[in-house]
């Protein structure tokens, strides 16, 4: 039995037609397309998998510096509205740095940056609409989860916060599917020719378009 397909926005079905155009554009040119995709579930598995080590380092830099018995653990209101507060401000200046990033390389540059939100996750995105080079898109993809987890880990191990070192190994594992998109680029296997990487219009990965020697 066929998979059945989801039903996409009206925003993915827009960015679907552009793309749809956009691929016969780059295959008339000579480019053949290979979508770098993995499904929902398994990438949230592999999310976990992959950050898991960044968290340990994190949390292991706040407690040499924090020693459990020296924390104040007490859970607040106060601290739980920081701590909320946090994920979803840290949520959009995560996809501002993808947006910033990719917009400093792309042609029309933040022109060709597309921000919105899958309201039914509650989950806001980034997307370029223009194929970039593999180190720009490489860079625009680990950028977010760099700055903003070594930034909340540095700053939680300053201040002694546990708060601010949580949010930080929250916004870690949250740069996951960054990162297995990163994994899908950086394994795949390359001819030799001029290759160009366009975000999917509506999976979790990429699109691959390579032209021959």
């Amino acid at each position: 039995m066929p998979k059945k397909e989801r039903k996409l926005t009206e925003a993915e079905l827009k960015r679907k037609a552009g793309f749809e155009k956009l691929s016969a554009d780059m295959e008339a040119e000579g480019f053949k397309r290979t979508d770098l995709t993995v499904g929902i579930v398994k990438a949230n598995l592999l999310s976990f998998v992959v950050m898991l080590p960044f968290v340990i380092i994190s949390a292991l830099v706040f407690f040499y510096f924090n020693p459990v018995g020296g924390l104040d653990s007490t859970f607040t209101f106060l601290r739980y509205f920081v701590l909320l507060a946090g994920i979803i401000v840290m949520a959009v200046v995560h996809e501002g740095i993808h947006g910033l990033t990719w917009g400093a390389f792309a042609k029309n540059h933040f022109k060709a940056i597309r921000f919105g939100i899958v309201w039914k996750m509650l989950t806001p995105y980034c997307a370029c609409a223009e194929p970039l080079k593999k180190y720009q898109y490489l860079l625009g993809s680990m950028m977010p989860t760099l700055v903003i987890g070594t930034g909340l880990t540095a700053i939680g191990t300053a201040l002694g916060s546990w708060v601010v070192e949580a949010l930080a190994l929250i916004m870690i594992f949250g740069g996951g599917g960054d990162f297995i998109i990163i994994m899908k680029m950086l394994t795949y296997k390359s001819g030799g020719g001029e290759t160009l990487f366009y975000d999917h219009p509506y999976e979790c990965g990429v699109v691959a378009f390579e032209r021959a020697k």
